[in-house]
């Protein structure tokens, strides 16, 4: 028997897989069409929390699709939560804009940090619009809440423990500033705090910042009692400090442990805004592909990282539905590379030995495809071949996009469905200012 290449093993499922694919995708409307688009997704209300993903951080059908589907699930299925991949202090804006709080001053505006076309866009601009239209009649304890669950707002969060701590306990505010001082240096720019601690000794600020931590928590039952919320807001940017710290303490030591650590952080943030929210609390996750996917069914998880999927499969069991995204080409807000300015890239058709290749050759458009149940067996176990899978972040290389974007997935095993776009096309930034008559707390002015 002639030897066979990776590729031509992988190639060689392709037909079958794509049979299967064509005889159970179910076609989708447009997702600018929100409500018939959504009510495809009213099945998955029985969970607790249902993960969505994208395959790039810059394409507008993943964020309306995402939209429409939790529009779908917050107006007819009870969820109230609603938890992103982004920073904690820049959700906050967000979280005030969409339930009717008052403004509340940060060190800067919100979504400044590269890269900034992942949030302000239009088509993401467009869902916070409605979840504040949505939320505008309810009472407030019954309003849907927006968070962010990521690692990297330092600065952002050391400011909003302080501006806490400064109105509820002054002489609490002077000792966290004192302890605050060891990263104070570095707060605008963290990754110099971890090259400083792993190439030139730098002493570690680590036991402060958990000082500080432990003693704010000390003193949750005292802070709660004159506003909850606003202790819990602080707790949490107490514990991003904490695991900031850490993350860029080890961010240059090696990418699996920092890696794992981010995805623990966003776990426990998921956990604690759960917890939070009552025993009736159902959360929306939007992220990557790459943290809502199980990473134990991709090359991720071969070599040692876990992710969010993982650990609400864990956790919550049935109770948790992760839904991939996926398209084989168009145009893609993605940079060249890190801190590099927005362009509108072209996205190459998938390679023949992926799972897009077998979306794409089953000549439907958009389609969802839903293996969860039994009497789907049979087409989860055609999608269990491994082949490859495609992912874009924030940066896109199209010229060497097998080995920086392409991994071995088992995609069964990895979500629960699917959601396929032949095509797609570039996020919208949105403009600098403020419209006219928007909000005081409408997050993206400049």
């Amino acid at each position: 028997m002639p030897y066979r290449t990776a590729r031509e093993h992988r190639e060689a499922h392709q037909p079958e897989t794509t049979a299967m694919l064509r005889a159970k995708a179910e076609a989708l409307p447009s997702p600018e069409k929100a409500e018939e688009f959504g009510a495809f997704f009213s099945r998955f209300s029985d969970a607790r929390v249902v993960l969505l993903g994208e395959a790039s951080h810059g394409s507008a059908e993943f964020y309306q699709a995402r939209a429409a589907v939790t529009r779908e699930l917050v107006r007819h299925h009870g969820f109230n939560v609603v938890a992103v991949e982004a920073d904690w202090p820049d959700a906050a804006h967000i979280d005030r804009y969409v339930r009717h709080h008052e403004a509340r001053p940060g060190r800067g505006e919100a979504f400044t940090r590269f890269p900034t076309w992942m949030w302000r866009n239009a088509q993401f601009m467009e869902f916070a619009d409605w979840l504040r239209a949505h939320n505008e009649t309810l009472p407030p304890e019954a309003r849907t809440s927006f968070h962010g669950l990521d690692v990297y707002s330092l600065g952002e969060s050391i400011h909003s423990v302080l501006t806490y701590l400064d109105r509820v306990d002054p002489q609490a505010a002077q000792v966290a500033r004192e302890r605050y001082g060891c990263l104070t240096p570095w707060q605008d720019d963290p990754a110099s705090y971890g090259r400083a601690a792993l190439r030139r000794g730098k002493a570690p600020c680590e036991d402060e910042v958990v000082a500080q931590l432990r003693d704010l928590l000390q003193q949750r039952l005292r802070y709660m009692e004159r506003d909850g919320e606003a202790f819990f807001d602080a707790a949490q940017n107490a514990r991003i400090v904490h695991a900031a710290e850490r993350y860029y303490r080890i961010m240059y030591a090696g990418s699996t442990e920092s890696w794992n650590l981010r995805d623990r952080h966003m776990f426990d943030t998921l956990t604690a805004l759960l917890s939070a929210r009552g025993p009736d609390a159902k959360a929306v996750v939007w992220a990557h592909n790459s943290h809502i996917g199980n990473a134990a069914a991709t090359s991720m998880g071969w070599q040692g990282e876990f992710n969010i999927g993982e650990l609400c499969r864990t956790a919550f069991g049935e109770d948790a539905v992760a839904i991939g995204f996926g398209t084989d080409r168009g145009t893609v807000a993605a940079a060249s590379e890190w801190d590099g300015p927005m362009e509108v890239k072209t996205v190459l058709p998938a390679r023949s030995d992926s799972y897009e290749h077998a979306f794409r050759k089953t000549g439907i458009v958009r389609s969802l495809t839903d293996w969860r149940h039994p009497r789907r067996r049979e087409l989860a176990e055609a999608l269990r071949q491994p082949l490859l899978e495609r992912a874009i972040g924030v940066i896109y290389r199209p010229e060497t996009e097998f080995l920086s974007h392409y991994f071995e997935a088992v995609l069964a095993d990895q979500f629960d469905a699917y959601v396929w776009f032949e095509e797609t096309r570039a996020v919208t930034p949105l403009p600098a200012g403020r419209p006219h008559g928007a909000a005081d707390t409408y997050p993206f002015g400049l």
